[in-house]
């Protein structure tokens, strides 16, 4: 008798999860791309930086001596930038967790009508069409040329978004809870507190803050009293084309903070984002 022999089924190529891998790593590619390029300008020699070669032939550090010597007010402009990025972190974060837990596990009225107008603001380009308003309260206030009055503008303007982050965080937890936390004795700060959600509304305001130029430049004169994005968005017609390396090492400086930051803080930030900081 002959053997019959068995055969045995072909395995099928997954092809969508090779065009679904195919596209994240390509829109990755041309994400990085970019920062590789500029991080590599800025250890690059400058005749390696005149060439076509990516790689550098020499490794030169100087740039980011020069970067942190060539503008005088540097050191200042950065201190600027950390003190309006962390007050803004910590009162919009305060904000949204407190509006947040009272629109969700609170008989807040007028619910839906602070919803509609969270809603409506982020539809409007309020940066843009309501840059004269601003400059026309901050003037009231005499807070134009002066640091810490960017912090209301910008606390203000993230406020919708962070909310919403924390409406969504909040709205995963069952209403029990909190009950139940108070009858085990849970401090009202304990309950509030959402770590992971928290975490996306400060990385998302570190971000926004930060990297803000439209109205640092206008509610701004002074250099000393600029942001750090603001003075290296105006040093390229101070330096020209012929210290490129130089240039890159000012935007590697720039971005450096919001990268390691986001690098410490992702694995809370991705958790966050899971657990429905977005479903708002």
């Amino acid at each position: 008798m002959a053997r019959q022999r068995r055969s045995t089924p072909q395995r099928r190529l997954p092809w969508g999860s090779i065009a679904k891998h195919g596209i994240l790593i390509s829109t990755c590619g041309v994400i990085l791309f970019p920062l590789a390029w500029v991080l590599l300008l800025s250890v690059k020699s400058l005749p390696d930086a005149y060439t076509n070669r990516i790689w550098p032939h020499h490794f030169d550090f100087g740039s980011y001596h020069r970067a942190l010597t060539a503008i005088d007010t540097l050191p200042q402009n950065f201190e600027n930038s950390i003190v309006v990025t962390v007050a803004t972190m910590v009162i919009t974060t305060t904000i949204a967790v407190l509006a947040g837990y009272a629109l969700v596990h609170l008989p807040t009225p007028g619910k839906r009508l602070i919803l509609g107008i969270f809603v409506a603001s982020l539809f409007v380009p309020s940066r843009v069409t309501g840059l004269i308003s601003i400059w026309e309260i901050q003037d009231r206030l005499g807070l134009i040329n002066n640091t810490w009055g960017l912090i209301l503008p910008y606390q203000t303007l993230a406020l919708a978004v962070s909310v919403f982050i924390m409406r969504g965080v909040f709205e995963t937890i069952p209403k029990e809870l909190p009950e139940s936390a108070r009858v085990d004795g849970a401090s009202s700060f304990m309950i509030l507190l959402v770590r992971n959600g928290v975490i996306v509304v400060v990385i998302t305001n570190f971000i926004a803050a930060w990297g803000e130029w439209l109205l640092a430049n206008t509610l701004t004169n002074d250099q000393e009293k600029r942001t750090l994005t603001v003075v290296l968005a105006s040093a390229n017609a101070g330096f020209g084309q012929w210290l490129w390396p130089t240039m890159a090492a000012m935007y590697v400086i720039a971005i450096l903070p919001g990268l390691l930051a986001f690098a410490f803080a992702q694995r809370w930030y991705l958790r966050g984002l899971q657990e429905g900081a977005l479903k708002g």
